[in-house]
């Protein structure tokens, strides 16, 4: 379950955020996440829910955006969208390509009470 240590690693974002924005509570937060990184909603929101007990970020609301997969062919000069587990080229089936997108982990934005 990866999703632990991400909402981990989120609240410990947040809360540098949040002390050096003299922030008191957080009510929303927004999170970009790449399909490829294979975040499962619902476990992220309980690991979520874990790693913000007992802090300003405890009750509030994870919005989770699910961005996309991109990718660009060197060789044919073409933009795609890859399956998780398959980046070759659908034109010229080369696995000459560069991922673009779908692979970040991104917190967006919050919404605080200061």
């Amino acid at each position: 379950m990866h999703e632990m240590s991400l909402a981990s690693a989120l609240m410990d974002e947040i809360i540098n955020i949040a002390c050096d924005n003299n922030v008191v509570r957080i009510e929303e937060i927004e999170l970009r996440i790449g399909v490829l990184k294979q975040v499962v909603p619902e476990v992220m929101e309980e690991a979520f829910r874990a790693a913000s007990f007992g802090t300003l970020a405890e009750g509030a609301t994870l919005r989770q955006i699910e961005i996309p997969a991109r990718a660009f062919c060197s060789r044919c000069d073409r933009e795609f969208s890859p399956a998780v587990n398959d980046f070759l080229c659908p034109t010229c089936g080369e696995f000459s390509t560069t991922l673009l997108e779908g692979d970040e982990l991104l917190l967006g934005s919050l919404t605080c009470v200061t």
